[in-house]
């Protein structure tokens, strides 16, 4: 009985045993609630039907509740205070004073991706924000469904319609330690690195695909030593002398600038992709979203990390821009 009465009680009912415990008169619940007598009378008895058990009852002081009752009105106060909770919630969110966002982002973003949160979090302090990291194919399957308000990562899936939001350039550098016996040459060709120990991201990365794209373009097979699922390990092998390997220049701003690493110089690099903010077309963003969709698309460029003067960003590379 319990759970079909849980189930199938209404709001109208409890309110309707919440005038009447306030007013302890049907006939003035119907006032309050400004229905007819009828109306108060049958809803409390349905309420009383679905608990199986009396609610109230009648006494010289007027219409007063059965211990049963006050359980039941108990629960109308609880469920009332919910929804205005809620109501208050959804009013917030509508001038995005408060609410939720969930945002993923590749694994090479997190460079970048928390103080363009940072940014947009000294805006609107109260919003709270749940961020994602993963590969691109772990993003990109999140993406697919519907938890997630929006992506930052790069290529967009090609089976999803998106709404896409430019960001900025990305620029991929092939990096070596800083005693590499290349280091300091100029205009490097690929076939140039045929014998070098490349040391790589896990099959399913962005980066990786991009990689074996470029050379599969050069028709030069790269020797490839480890595969790693993180930038900040491949970053410490390649310090200590274990390989070189192709990565996003913005995973390594700091060790170019620290000079713990160093840019080889190899014609065609750097290889230009592009940051995108994205989104599914059919996914309703509530205004929360919205604005950090619109920060992230107009501000989000000036969050990424600054390599200029230790890259050359001339005359780069196209390979594996979205067209």
């Amino acid at each position: 009985m319990a759970s079909r009465f849980l189930r199938e009680l209404t709001i109208r009912q409890l309110r309707a045993l919440a005038a009447v415990h306030n007013d302890r008169s049907v006939t003035a619940a119907a006032k309050r609630l400004n229905l007819t007598q009828p109306a108060v009378t049958l809803q409390i008895r349905n309420l009383q039907a679905l608990a199986g058990l009396p609610l109230i009852q009648r006494t010289s002081e007027g219409m007063l509740l059965t211990d049963a009752g006050r359980e039941v009105l108990a629960l109308a106060g609880r469920i009332e205070a919910a929804i205005a909770d809620c109501e208050t919630s959804l009013e917030m969110m509508a001038g995005k004073s408060a609410g939720r966002i969930s945002i993923g982002a590749v694994s090479t973003a997190k460079y970048f991706v928390p103080f363009l949160i940072s940014g947009f979090s000294k805006l609107f302090p109260n919003i709270d924000i749940a961020l994602s990291i993963g590969n691109r194919q772990e993003i990109g399957t999140a993406l697919r469904g519907y938890d997630l308000d929006f992506a930052i990562m790069g290529r967009p899936p090609v089976d999803v319609d998106m709404n896409v939001h430019l960001i900025g350039d990305h620029p991929h550098v092939i990096i070596a330690p800083t005693s590499h016996r290349l280091a300091g040459k100029s205009k490097l060709a690929l076939a140039e690195l045929a014998d070098e120990t490349f040391l790589t991201r896990e099959p399913g990365s962005g980066t990786r695909g991009l990689m074996e794209q470029l050379f599969g373009s050069a028709r030069v097979r790269p020797k490839i030593g480890m595969a790693m699922s993180s930038n900040e390990t491949i970053k410490q092998a390649v310090i200590a002398g274990l390989g070189i390997a192709f990565i996003s220049a913005h995973t390594v701003a700091t060790e170019l600038d620290e000079r713990r690493l160093v840019t080889l110089d190899v014609v065609g690099l750097p290889v230009i992709r592009q940051w995108f903010a994205l989104s599914r077309k059919d996914k309703i963003l509530l205004p929360p979203a919205r604005a950090m969709l619109d920060f992230v698309s107009a501000r989000g460029v000036q969050f990424l990390p600054r390599i200029r003067g230790r890259v050359r960003l001339t005359r780069p590379s196209t390979l594996g821009k979205r067209r």
